[in-house]
């Protein structure tokens, strides 16, 4: 008998006797009440998170910061390409070549206001996931139409077959002492633009 059947019949003879699952309550909340600000929320939780939000379309070059060298996806509206800075195309760039940029400028597929949420799918003006975990500075923006209350009504916005990331705020993890250390599994900035 292999390691891998051994365990599988000692699973099987503890679940012996032990009756059907339950079956989970389906009944949580799928929206917020109506005349909830969603967007007023989704700022409050991105900027508990430590993001910097901007408005409107103009505010993209405060976002970016005077930085030199921009990654964006091939399909980023031209409009958004503002400030002095190079916007590089993605054409599967190296990891080299992406940790060598100082920002990348995104759009993204739907934000959740309860969580604070952006969600990339990899879909029109978002690229690859890697041009937005590598570059030091992630630039988002996000139109109203994507702005939601709660989770189940972003997923089906969603292409659930495309690699995706969920960013809330910028990347960051605690030591076992709770040192926070910023930018260890993705950008260490996110700024937001709300057009």
């Amino acid at each position: 008998m292999s390691a891998r059947d051994e365990i599988l019949a000692r699973m099987r003879r503890a679940l012996d006797g032990a009756g059907e699952a339950p079956v989970p309550p389906r009944d949580y909340r799928r929206e917020l009440d109506a005349g909830t600000d969603i967007t007023a929320m989704l700022v409050d939780r991105l900027v508990d998170y430590k993001a910097n939000v901007h408005y409107g379309l103009e505010e993209i070059a405060s976002a970016l910061g005077g930085v030199k060298r921009v990654v964006v996806p091939a399909d980023l509206p031209q409009d958004w390409r503002l400030g002095g800075a190079e916007f590089v195309p993605d054409a599967d760039l190296s990891t080299a070549d992406l940790d060598g940029m100082d920002a990348v400028l995104t759009g993204c597929a739907a934000a959740v206001a309860v969580s604070g949420t952006i969600m990339l799918d990899t879909g029109a003006a978002q690229g690859r996931r890697a041009i937005t975990l590598v570059p030091d500075h992630h630039v988002v923006v996000v139109r109203p139409d994507q702005i939601v209350g709660h989770l189940a009504e972003a997923l089906p916005m969603l292409d659930q077959t495309a690699p995706q990331t969920w960013i809330s705020g910028p990347s960051a993890t605690s030591d076992i002492e709770l040192q926070r250390v910023e930018g260890v599994h993705g950008p260490r900035r996110l700024d937001v633009v709300l057009l």
